[in-house]
């Protein structure tokens, strides 16, 4: 298992980097995110707790070392090359599902997710956190919990979660980079939500 953590503050104010959540795909710097479906919103009207089920579908490079090149022949005078993914059948959709909750009254936002494609091989688990930080602003925290679950084939396990934890690392630095213009632009368009 690896794993992967970091932590930062966004230069907003919770109340503003919430509203931000909802607007941050799609996203030219998270083009890997080529879909959202929200499966399930409800407010508990005890709590006032807002629990937010979707489904995420991506698009994802995959490892050159799991492409194996297959000829097909097409006739017999005639072979063409075509890319076929090894883990029996995969291809570079994925789909993910995420659960977010926001709780106005103290003000906390906790999203976990879970690749629901591909998961008997590989699993990450991820979890992040805003919280109200000093100066106006919020912190942001996420952990990865990311598994290989090829017990047989250990190497092909360990070269798998390294991938997966550098491509996760990648994601989470456009990510970064995406919700922080998304930010900015909601901060233009509604400077009210920004001083808020």
């Amino acid at each position: 298992m690896h794993f992967f953590s970091q932590t930062f503050n966004y230069e907003h104010p919770w109340s503003h980097v919430v509203v931000g959540m909802w607007h941050k795909y799609p996203n030219p710097k998270c083009s890997h995110v080529v879909s959202i479906d929200v499966l399930d919103r409800t407010v508990d009207p005890e709590t006032g707790i807002i629990r937010t089920e979707r489904i995420l579908g991506c698009k994802q490079k995959t490892p050159t070392w799991i492409v194996k090149v297959r000829l097909l022949r097409q006739s017999r005078s005639m072979c063409r090359l075509t890319p076929v993914l090894q883990i029996f059948g995969g291809s570079e959709d994925a789909f993910v599902r995420e659960i977010s909750f926001i709780d106005p009254t103290t003000q906390n936002a906790t999203i976990t997710s879970v690749n629901l494609s591909l998961s008997q091989f590989a699993t990450c688990f991820e979890r992040i956190q805003y919280l109200p930080a000093p100066n106006n602003r919020t912190s942001f925290t996420q952990t990865a919990e990311i598994q290989a679950r090829m017990t047989l084939w250990r190497s092909a396990a360990d070269g798998l979660e390294k991938w997966l934890v550098q491509r996760f690392e990648q994601n989470a630095h456009l990510g970064k980079l995406g919700f922080t213009d998304v930010l900015r632009s909601l901060e233009e368009r509604h400077p009210e939500t920004a001083a808020a």
